[in-house]
């Protein structure tokens, strides 16, 4: 009895870690006299990978969504304690005015659930960018929302985001192939040549972000993972670099969600390029 009393204890803290963090957190920043303006909204964009309990993503303070800077960051979040440290790292965009200076900000919350409410509750210190002075802190208060006020970004490597800046793709149809509504919010894509191996190559966007960059097709899969917000449309886009020795371009592609998977056939031409939509659905 000891033995089964043990395990199902641990079964339920493991289930309490099992936290689902996932998604857009919006609220106030209250700001201690000195900055531009007292009270600041702030979005942070969470994305979170619980096998590590690691944070990353993107972070938006602003008065408005004309006057705002655009951060990302990286952070660690503690199962049993519920409490995260979030850590700015660099400013990717900025539109405020002249005379503000953005903060670079270290936040210390705590997730805390009331009936289906989700909040992060805590303070946040922050240092001006580029000067070796502090910023008033702050007082935040962040819920969970399933909608943002700017664009859902998706994570790309700084290598493929330079690519993509001079990158230009002849326009063409796009030709969904499929909706697939998801339960679990970390998908990895798989894309394998789906008949014989003729030598095609192709470039693959997700909402517009370039993830994969003329890639050969093979036996052996391209891999993409994602951890997916909340009740956010996902559209993944396969473009024929070429079409092979043996036209049109295909490629089966199978997508790993939790316990279920899913196969598609995807085929692109000079004409056409195939897409795919994701969904995920949270349940509370």
């Amino acid at each position: 009895m000891r033995l089964t009393h043990f395990i199902f204890c641990l079964l339920l803290f493991t289930s309490a870690g099992a936290q689902d963090l996932n998604g857009i957190w919006r609220g106030k920043l209250l700001q201690d006299p000195g900055g531009c303006y007292s009270q600041y909204n702030i979005e942070l964009q969470i994305n979170f990978i619980p096998t590590a309990n690691s944070l990353s993503g993107k972070s938006y303070d602003y008065y408005d969504i004309s006057k705002y800077v655009k951060l990302d960051f990286t952070g660690r979040f503690n199962a049993v304690t519920k409490r995260m440290v979030i850590i700015e790292n660099n400013l990717l965009e900025s539109f405020i005015p002249g005379n503000c200076i953005p903060c670079i900000k270290t936040y210390d919350l705590v997730w805390t659930k009331k009936g289906t409410e989700e909040v992060l509750t805590g303070d946040c210190k922050a240092k001006f960018l580029g000067i070796d002075a502090n910023c008033p802190g702050y007082k935040v208060e962040l819920k969970r929302t399933s909608k943002s006020d700017f664009a859902v970004d998706v994570e790309q490597s700084p290598e493929l985001k330079a690519i993509q800046l001079n990158l230009k793709l002849k326009p063409r149809e796009k030709e969904l192939v499929q909706v697939i509504k998801l339960e679990n919010p970390s998908i990895k894509i798989e894309l394998y040549d789906n008949a014989e191996i003729d030598n095609d190559t192709i470039t693959v966007l997700l909402n517009n972000k370039l993830l994969l960059y003329r890639r050969m097709l093979t036996d052996k899969p391209l891999t993409i993972t994602l951890n997916a917000f909340p009740n956010t449309d996902y559209e993944l886009v396969m473009y024929a670099d070429n079409l092979g020795s043996i036209p049109p371009n295909t490629a089966l592609m199978v997508v790993t969600a939790g316990t279920k998977k899913y196969e598609v056939h995807l085929s692109s031409s000079e004409q056409k390029s195939a897409s795919v939509k994701f969904r995920y659905d949270r349940k509370e």
